[in-house]
């Protein structure tokens, strides 16, 4: 009995033993199995990898390995751009090794050694010259003399690609697409066959060359292979615009550095136009830039109670006068001797406007007519005091009324055109252009809202405020942008259509940007001083177009059939942005702050 209770006893001891050893096993497994999960190997790691003599395969992604293996005799200064800015996913590495100088030297004396034995058994001979063998001298010996003054250095330089595509076929398609890009410039490369793997590794960002598949290289050519030589719009000094679309870099520009500072915005409504222009103004006042802003649609008081700026509401009903015969109070006596003279132009294309109009080349005014209102304004003024002479400036300016006055008393058709100004000094349209200035845009950013205006007062509402504000501008020169929403309603009319490339190209002489935007890119563009105000600006930006615009714009712009394609998809906020010859694709980004200050979307307005 006692030796039976033993061994039980003996049993369930080793049961145990068996038991808790299982236990610590799980428990290590288990402690095995969480450290793994955690690690950052494995948090980053593909979900497999396969090795093919001429491509991979990481996860879901195909991939392949291409070396540059030939270069031609001279490089060029950016002839990597097209490759780092190509519409492809690409890892691109370079890898660049120091010689000594000595070693080259002891080489080099060697090979121009070779070289000249060559040249003179050929000549011996009596063989014909060999252009190659020539070069080669000639490079050789130009090259020691500069390595021997220290004006040059020597490097070993390897440069990699790595392809990615979601197939095989796409992977055979960006091969091609790269290699035909470098072979245009005498550049060869090839597939790293067998050695897919080692390609991979070498242009994963770990700095290891397992390739090692270099080229001799001197200072001057290494230089020519910076990958940040392409158009990308940075600069040390200006403002953000945003991103550049094609490698991630910053567009950083400052629209003055340009032979003029104007702007032209295309879009189609709810593409991002206004938000693009008002995140420039906000951007562009943190740099001392006076901002001026002519809305027809009330986008822009949000932004202008912010900043502490000037919001002038322009109505039938409100207080607000701008008197169009105003003349600058211009220091410099070139401009001065001319200010009579020039405003009187103005004041001619805005009684066009006022009279009649002047649409789609239709005159408004009879030539006894326009004689008749010259001389009008000419005796208005002289009434008020005012000549030719600079000092008789200072006086008080005439108005409408006067004006009225002046045609209402002289002969010819003087009378009928009185009748015919008659609802701007006494009639419906009486008071806010009859009267004296009481405007003062003495302000980091002024806004002058003309929404509450009458149709037909809308395009005469923005030709004189535009008239003033070149007043002003001409007066004293600060940097400024003057913004003009909704363009196509002063292009409509002939006299305010030339009136506006007027200041497009007079702006650069007093230190003003012109922003124009629009939305009506075909009424704008088929206007022959739509195309001038578009040449006269150094900088366009084109956000999303109807397909109806996007043909227009691609033969004024000379776009390519990929950007025309884009340039129809392109979701809000992204846009082709040109500088001068340059232009990149750019996504406008706003920070929180930014964008509470500007969106126009309903649902964000608090």
């Amino acid at each position: 009995m006692g030796k039976k209770n033993r061994q039980a006893k003996t049993g369930n001891t080793a049961a145990d033993i068996a038991a808790a050893s299982q236990a610590a096993e799980d428990a290590e497994v288990q402690r095995a199995f969480e450290q793994g999960i955690t690690t950052l190997r494995d948090l980053i790691s593909p979900s497999s990898i396969e090795i093919h003599s001429s491509y991979f395969r990481l996860g879901t992604k195909y991939g392949r390995t291409i070396y540059v293996y030939g270069y031609p005799r001279t490089l060029y200064t950016g002839w990597i751009s097209g490759l780092i800015n190509i519409d492809e996913v690409l890892d691109v590495s370079m890898y660049v090794y120091p010689v000594e100088t000595t070693v080259v030297m002891k080489n080099l004396r060697k090979k121009v050694t070779q070289l000249e034995a060559s040249y003179s058994v050929n000549a011996e001979k009596g063989k014909i010259r060999d252009p190659e063998l020539e070069a080669a001298i000639q490079d050789a010996e130009e090259l020691r003399d500069k390595l021997q003054v220290g004006a040059e250095k020597f490097f070993r330089f390897g440069l990699y690609i790595t392809l990615w595509a979601d197939s095989l076929e796409e992977l055979s398609f960006v091969q091609h697409k790269i290699e035909t890009l470098l072979g245009q410039q005498m550049v060869f490369s090839k597939v790293a066959t067998s050695q897919q793997e080692q390609g991979m590794n070498s242009t994963m960002p770990q700095c290891t060359d397992q390739l090692q598949i270099r080229r001799n290289m001197n200072t001057g050519a290494i230089s020519t292979s910076f990958p940040f030589t392409s158009a990308d719009l940075t600069q040390e000094n200006g403002i953000l615009y945003g991103i550049n679309m094609h490698n991630n870099g910053l567009v950083i520009f400052d629209r003055f550095s340009l032979e003029n500072a104007n702007l032209v915005v295309f879009a189609k409504s709810g593409a991002g136009k206004s938000f693009a222009v008002k995140l420039e103004a906000v951007r562009s006042m943190m740099i001392g830039t006076e901002i001026i802003i002519i809305d027809p649609e009330n986008e822009y008081q949000k932004l202008c109670d912010a900043v502490g700026g000037s919001y002038i509401r322009l109505s039938l009903n409100s207080d607000v006068r701008i008197n169009p015969f105003d003349l600058p109070k211009i220091v410099d006596n070139e401009d001065a001797n001319d200010a009579l003279r020039a405003n009187l132009v103005t004041l001619h294309g805005l009684f066009r406007l006022m009279l009649g109009g002047s649409i789609a080349g239709q005159v408004g005014l009879t030539a006894n007519e326009e004689a008749d209102l010259d001389q009008a304004l000419i005796d208005t003024y002289a009434r008020a005091g005012i000549t030719s002479d600079p000092l008789t400036h200072q006086s008080t300016p005439p108005t409408i009324i006067n004006l009225y006055d002046t045609l209402l008393h002289m002969g010819g058709t003087g009378p009928q055109l009185a009748g015919r100004l008659r609802k701007y000094t006494t009639g419906t349209f009486a008071g806010i252009f009859s009267q004296q200035s009481n405007v003062n845009i003495n302000n980091t950013m002024v806004v002058f809202n003309i929404r509450d205006l009458e149709d037909e007062l809308r395009p005469v509402a923005m030709y004189i405020v535009l008239s003033h504000v070149w007043n002003v501008v001409r007066a004293e020169q600060k940097r400024r942008l003057l913004i003009v929403d909704e363009a196509w309603q002063l292009m409509k009319y002939d006299d305010s259509a030339n009136f506006l490339f007027s200041l497009a190209k007079r702006a650069r002489k007093y230190y003003l940007g012109l922003t124009t935007i629009t939305q009506d890119v075909e009424d704008f563009m088929s206007s022959k001083m739509g195309r001038a105000i578009v040449a006269n600006s150094s900088m366009q930006l084109l956000l999303k177009q109807s397909a109806s615009a996007v043909d227009v714009l691609s033969d004024v712009f000379k776009l390519t059939n990929e950007e025309k394609k884009r340039l129809a998809n392109f979701p809000v906020g992204q846009g082709l942005f040109f500088a001068g010859s340059n232009h990149v694709h750019i996504q406008v980004i706003a920070s929180e702050t930014e964008e509470s200050l500007i969106t126009t979307r309903p649902e964000d307005r608090r």
